[in-house]
């Protein structure tokens, strides 16, 4: 599998896989022009959307309705590092929503691919590779 990475100016970054462009763009705080999510913000949904996913494969198989079930997702950031210290998802759960899912629909939402991979993060190598002239 392979993503490519683009440059298309400024600060602004793009990737393409699986025939979709995602975009990326730095606040203009930072030198960017504001047009797109920042990269990290993409990394944040990308966790909080794959927990949601198996959410709705868990009440899809169950035949429960997902309308008004939604979820937040808050984090604290180390001020120096800017890593993210606790990453914290609040399911919330209509009244009507089932009680002896409960629990059930949470370790749904733990079983996301991105969370898992957090959880044992492969080796990332990083390469410079010439170009064809």
């Amino acid at each position: 599998m392979e993503m490519t990475i683009n440059f298309p100016g400024n600060k602004r970054v793009t990737s393409t896989y699986k025939g979709f462009t995602v975009e990326t763009d730095q606040p203009q705080s930072e030198g960017g022009d504001g047009s797109a999510p920042e990269p990290f913000d993409l990394f944040l949904s990308s966790l909080g959307t794959c927990a949601g996913v198996y959410i709705v494969y868990f009440c899809e198989s169950r035949n429960i309705a997902t309308e008004g079930i939604a979820m937040t997702l808050a984090f604290e950031r180390d001020e120096k590092t800017h890593l993210m210290e606790t990453i914290k998802m609040d399911i919330h759960l209509p009244p009507d929503f089932p009680k002896k899912y409960r629990q059930a629909v949470i370790r749904a939402a733990q079983m996301c691919t991105v969370k898992r991979t957090l959880a044992k993060p492969p080796e990332i190598v990083v390469n410079a590779i010439d170009r064809p002239e």
